[in-house]
């Protein structure tokens, strides 16, 4: 016999216990035809990439089925039948995965790549904790409001204080 992965998408509308029935089914008819189903994992309720008969959303379910070729065939014919499918795929491999698939592996969120860990910590943004908060400024350092913006031709209050004498004067 050979091995295959088969996953299936079911309507949204559908409860998970219907999607489990329709796992059973599925299984009990590749155990009619001689196979076995190795393993049966529900993903879950997840969106679609694009709307497939007006569902954005559908239920998951991967099998690991040891089965001849008739037994696959008649699967793939009840799951055309079946309007609460919306699409499947089945595929042969070389060996049943052993381990639960990579869809249901949980991934802590640290172990994930960020998109700026090239970045040498000096191009990276500081952290919030890094920034002083506005309230513990002086209101004097405080920055000035928007429409408090000295204009080009303003001169620092040194200059304005100190006459400027012109020339030729001698006072």
């Amino acid at each position: 016999m050979a091995y295959y992965e088969s996953v299936f998408i079911a309507r949204q509308d559908i409860t998970a216990s219907q999607v489990e029935g329709l796992t059973e089914s599925f299984s009990k008819l590749i155990a009619d035809q001689g196979g076995k189903v190795a393993s049966a994992e529900s993903w879950g309720l997840r969106s679609l990439a694009y709307r497939i008969k007006k569902n954005r959303k559908g239920h998951y379910v991967l099998l690991n089925i040891d089965a001849p070729g008739p037994a696959i065939h008649e699967m793939e014919r009840q799951m055309r039948i079946n309007e609460d499918v919306l699409r499947y795929m089945t595929i042969k491999v070389d060996a049943l995965a052993t381990e639960e698939s990579i869809m249901m592996q949980h991934k802590p969120r640290e172990d994930r790549p960020r998109y700026n860990d090239d970045k040498p910590a000096a191009e990276a943004a500081p952290a919030a904790d890094d920034k002083p908060a506005a309230d513990d400024k002086p209101a004097a350092e405080a920055a000035p409001a928007a429409d408090d913006k000295p204009a080009a031709d303003d001169k620092p209050a040194a200059e304005e204080a100190a006459p400027v004498a012109a020339e030729g004067d001698e006072t």
